[in-house]
């Protein structure tokens, strides 16, 4: 099988996803690392118009949207299935997968996890305690959430491992990092969900750099 490139900021809790899927999946990949705001250039932009990341080459494919890229890692890469058969499985894996798109990424990550470690790790910003104020409700939301539908479930949709856990994982790894984080999930299943994630092969291949790790 050729190799997929994946183009991403290092400790991009998204390309971590992917690199998570392609570990799993044993895949033969390299990253592309671009430096923070390499993603706003030109050179960029005709990888993805939008200007995000990660975007992945396969051969003479290019691809980008993170949910997009692990649907299509599982489906050509021989091994373990990450996206359940059973319909209801499914829909729990896909509804999960959208509250990280809608909720947990841009109103609880995006505020609490950059005030806390990316602000002040790249740009020497001093945390914006309103900020991380405002978004807590939403957090206790997701996490909340989160927990209710993992249930005593071994894995996010069930009992095999799925792309929802891949997709969560990297989120909640940054923010059990924060105070906000490890009130939030200390004693809670997810807690101990995210912790049997993280002993994981892929989750120790892939950790962020280690500036990020030591931020919080």
């Amino acid at each position: 099988m050729s190799e997929f490139v994946v183009y991403t900021i290092p400790g991009s809790p998204y390309g971590r996803s992917v690199m998570l899927a392609l570990e799993e999946k044993n895949a033969p990949y390299r990253i592309h690392s671009l430096e923070m705001g390499e993603h706003q250039s030109d050179a960029h932009r005709q990888r993805h118009p939008f200007a995000r990341i990660p975007v992945i080459d396969h051969g003479d494919f290019r691809l980008y949207e993170t949910q997009a890229i692990l649907r299509y890692i599982d489906a050509v890469v021989p091994g373990a299935h990450l996206q359940p058969v059973d319909p209801r499985a499914a829909g729990r894996m896909d509804q999960i997968m959208g509250v990280n798109d809608w909720y947990l990424f841009p109103d609880v990550s995006a505020a609490i996890v950059f005030q806390r470690i990316i602000g002040p790790v790249l740009m020497g910003l001093t945390p914006d305690e309103a900020a991380i104020a405002q978004a807590m409700p939403k957090a206790r939301t997701c996490i909340a959430e989160l927990d209710r539908l993992l249930d005593d479930q071994i894995f996010l949709a069930g009992d095999s491992l799925s792309l929802a856990d891949l997709m969560i994982a990297p989120q909640l790894d940054y923010l059990a990092q924060t105070p906000e984080g490890q009130d939030l999930l200390g004693g809670t299943a997810l807690g101990a969900w995210l912790a049997r994630m993280a002993e994981r092969p892929s989750m120790r291949a892939t950790l962020p750099p280690e500036v990020f790790r030591s931020a919080a």
